[in-house]
């Protein structure tokens, strides 16, 4: 019998390796999706974005029930959290969006081979061997016309730190077996600001320290300041532009040496202390050293417009990429423009410039496109419009009507360069701007968009036509 040779084969599973492979197996090509886990999934949906987000939602329950005598039920009180249940129902939610990618798996007829995969050098003939190492040792390979890389991202630790029960990634943080008293989060990106929210809501004593002069470094700056501004008033302890000079365990718990810029250095003991400093490239043993066309900086991988590498028939897609964001759907799309180029259908490369950015702690956080002080870096002769949620009817019945909307469009054709939300549901807004963005629509073409009332994304209505200081509600 021949050996089967795929069209493609894709290293990694997580949201950029399976939405790659079925999008291939949707397109008529014969798939192969290698996972080193005993489940498919990856950081995302086992120890990322998906518990987060529940443990998120459990919070925002449990704020509102806090409220609940303020909404006319009385009798409530803020009521007790059960933890195990609140880990259960997080399980759970996972366990079946897990057996949901085995069923997909099978309907879009795609192999799932369990394993370690390496890339064994260039095509010979146009064909590419992966080899792959199961669980126990065992060693085969797998041949393929294609080869798309999609192996992730670990969570970066300071120097001389090992996780254990008190000393947290990502990954630790999820299945604590209580909630602490009292936690110190390093880094204020968007792992570090959802479990400061996380935590304060359940009612630890939360600090969050971040080096650089920001909560939120990489959104608008005026983001950045509201967000202080919430976390200060909810009890989240926030330093910034401060360095972080030691972690040591004491008998209890942790204590954290750090320098305010400008200050003495200080000290803060709590129980568990969470590292989210960053993520590093899954690609130390890729085998990339194999394939020299392959261009690698610092661990990531350079790719074109269509996600191909310098070598033939290997693609990269994913938090491993340069230059694009680690976020699962960026991931994702670009998996789909891969596979698509790969079966030679027409495609679309994905405009780095249009991935929005989500945070989910409360206020929520949504972005697209450049800040207000990019697009003036960019030569752009910028003009801003910007709507608070307190004008806005919806936001006030729902009881969430801190923040607003900033519409950041160039003066001269009123193309709209970027949109920063902070506030209710903004992870959920932001896709609007995301398609005007995408359909190259402009300030004026929003103006006279219907939206319906009332709703929160009414606002977006007042703020596109503040741009023009034409809001109504304002």
């Amino acid at each position: 019998m021949p050996e089967t040779i795929y069209d493609v084969a894709i290293i990694g599973s997580g949201p950029g390796g399976y939405t790659a492979a079925f999008r291939a197996g949707q397109l008529g090509l014969k798939t192969c999706l290698i996972e080193k886990d005993a489940k498919l999934g990856g950081t995302c949906l086992h120890v990322g974005c998906i518990p987060t987000k529940a443990l998120l939602f459990h919070a925002e329950v449990y704020d509102h029930l806090k409220s609940a005598e303020k909404y006319g039920i009385d009798g409530l009180g803020s009521g007790k959290l059960n933890w195990k249940h609140i880990q259960e129902r997080k399980d759970g939610i996972v366990t079946k969006h897990t057996k949901g990618l085995d069923f997909l798996v099978r309907k879009n007829k795609v192999t799932a081979v369990r394993g370690f995969g390496q890339l064994t050098g260039p095509a010979k003939g146009g064909i590419l061997t992966v080899d792959v190492t199961g669980e126990g040792g065992q060693k085969s390979q797998i041949q393929a016309k294609n080869v798309i890389l999609a192996s992730g991202s670990y969570a970066r630790m300071l120097p001389g730190l090992q996780p254990d029960d008190r000393i947290l990634t990502n990954i630790e943080v999820l299945s604590l077996g209580s909630i602490p008293k009292s936690m110190v989060i390093i880094g204020s990106g968007a792992v570090g600001v959802e479990f400061a929210s996380v935590y304060r809501s359940f009612g630890a004593e939360v600090t969050l320290i971040e080096m650089l002069p920001r909560l939120v470094p990489v959104e608008d700056e005026e983001v950045s300041k509201e967000l202080l501004r919430s976390f200060k008033k909810k009890g989240i302890n926030c330093f910034v532009n401060t360095k972080v000079e030691k972690v040591e365990k004491t008998k209890t718990g942790v204590a954290v040496h750090f320098t305010p810029q400008g200050e003495q250095q200080q000290k803060l003991e709590a129980e568990k202390v969470l590292i989210a400093v960053g993520r590093g490239p899954n690609t130390e043993k890729l085998g990339l050293e194999k394939t020299p066309k392959i261009k690698v900086e610092r661990g990531f991988v350079h790719v074109n417009e269509w996600m191909q590498t310098g070598e033939p028939g290997i693609y990269a897609i994913g938090d491993i990429v340069a230059g694009y964001p680690q976020l699962a759907h960026s991931g994702s799309m670009c998996g789909i423009v891969a596979v698509t180029h790969i079966a030679g259908k027409p495609a679309k490369p994905v405009n780095k410039n249009h991935i929005p950015g989500c945070t989910y702690c409360e206020p929520q956080i949504g972005s697209v496109g450049l800040t207000e002080a990019k697009a003036k870096e960019a030569g752009y002769q910028v003009k801003i419009g910007k709507f608070p949620f307190t004008a806005n009817s919806k936001a006030s019945i729902i009881d969430n009507h801190e923040g607003f909307i900033k519409v950041v469009s160039d003066a001269k054709h009123g193309e709209i360069l970027g949109v920063h939300i902070i506030g209710p549901v903004a992870t959920e807004l932001i896709a609007e701007s995301v398609a005007v963005m995408e359909l190259e629509g402009t300030v004026e073409d929003l103006m006279f968009t219907v939206h319906a009332h009332p709703t929160v994304s009414e606002a977006m209505l007042d703020a596109f036509s503040a741009v023009e200081g034409k809001a109504i509600n304002i």
